[in-house]
């Protein structure tokens, strides 16, 4: 028997921006409708008590969470307890990312998130493969100790997900373009990330296929003025997904205004690259055997490098509000439907209209998560 649910009450982020007087109709994990006025007779009632209901966040960086770093436990229990952790702050899909690692711990992850995809763990939609193959010039917290070319049973194992995106961080400029092209014809997305490459390596990039830049600014050439660095061929091309941590630390204000001025609407995601304190009760935590510390907020070694971050996606929306000075409408789209998009999953996710995932997320008026549903069930 179907279970019609309806959420009312609330002002709903649709195609049109936030509508007052509209009920979205529910069932069977999808969106069925997206109406004018009041729930129907017999519907489960969801009264949004003058909230907003916003498509569910899409995290494509995601670490660890709940205590579980991925590197420590690329297992479907590692990976449930990330996601249950990231779900109170309204992610309802997640992309767990494997920092730089041995290959036989790729190869576990790997089986891992596509065993918890069968599972139907609910928030995995693929795995995040951010390095190993890297430049030691702009490591960041990864160990360039497990940097490597990778042959071709190593390239095999990393498109080998199946079931799900497989997103692979790599340095452009340690890649050929017939390589980059091969891995993009097998459906991994590629995206550029601790490079050390010029303006001509980036676009040369772009062109066999990168198609997205791991958190713009950070562990990147900067833009200057003569040299316009890997920063500058993100800002000009208008095709790529570019990821932006905005927590305060990575990335200066000014700068995420001035990059986000610079692309097409739609082009800029927030991403959290979160660690396992995000929902957890340590602010410790070690990787590769060396203790990191978050303290308000920002999570770093001994001498200071950052690690990753503290950040969860809602705090992302309400920086990118408060800090930024963006609409909330456009805050929300850059945490659910522009990472939909750039995961290829556009036409399923990070939409409130008919057809779509009933993956949905209710803040008030502080831009606080009340309540999440994915596939309909909260």
């Amino acid at each position: 028997m179907t279970t019609t649910t309806a959420f009312h009450n609330g002002h709903v982020l649709t195609d049109h921006g936030f509508e007052t007087d509209v009920c979205v109709i529910v069932e069977d994990g999808h969106i069925v409708a997206v109406l004018p006025g009041q729930a129907p007779k017999g519907a489960t009632v969801v009264d949004l008590a003058g909230g907003y209901l916003v498509p569910g966040f899409i995290d494509t960086q995601v670490n660890g969470g709940g205590d579980v770093l991925f590197n420590d436990e690329p297992t479907v229990a590692g990976l449930r307890t990330i996601a249950s952790a990231h779900r109170k702050y309204g992610t309802t899909g997640m992309m767990p990312t494997l920092i730089s690692d041995d290959t036989e711990v790729m190869a576990r992850a790997i089986a891992a998130t596509r065993e918890a995809i069968a599972q139907g763990v609910p928030g995995i939609l693929g795995i995040h493969l951010e390095g190993p193959y890297l430049n030691a010039a702009r490591k960041g917290v990864h160990d360039p100790a497990k940097f490597h070319t990778p042959d071709q049973d190593e390239l095999d194992l990393v498109a080998s997900l199946g079931n799900g995106r497989t997103m692979l961080t790599l340095a452009p400029e340690r890649f050929s373009a017939d390589t980059l092209r091969e891995l993009a014809a097998r459906r991994l997305i590629l995206c550029a990330g601790h490079t050390a490459a010029t303006y001509e390596q980036m676009r040369d990039g772009f062109s066999a296929g990168i198609r997205g830049v791991t958190h713009l600014f950070n562990a990147m050439t900067p833009m200057n003025s003569r040299e316009p660095g890997g920063v500058g061929a993100a800002l000009e091309n208008k095709y790529t997904w570019c990821g932006l941590i905005v927590d305060g630390y990575h990335v200066h204000d000014a700068a995420l205004r001035v990059a986000i001025a610079a692309r097409p609407p739609g082009k800029m995601m927030l991403v959290t690259d979160a660690m396992p304190p995000v929902g957890g009760e340590r602010e410790d935590f070690e990787l590769y055997g060396v203790t990191m510390t978050c303290r308000d907020g920002k999570c770093t070694t001994a001498d200071g490098t950052l690690a990753g971050s503290a950040l969860d996606m809602a705090g992302a929306v309400r920086n990118t509000v408060e800090r930024l000075g963006l609409p909330l409408e456009e805050a929300c789209r850059m945490a659910s439907t522009y990472p939909a998009e750039f995961l290829g999953l556009g036409g399923e996710l990070g939409r409130i209209a008919p057809g779509f995932r009933a993956d949905l997320v209710v803040l008030d008026e502080a831009l606080q998560v009340r309540g999440t549903w994915i596939n309909g069930q909260s």
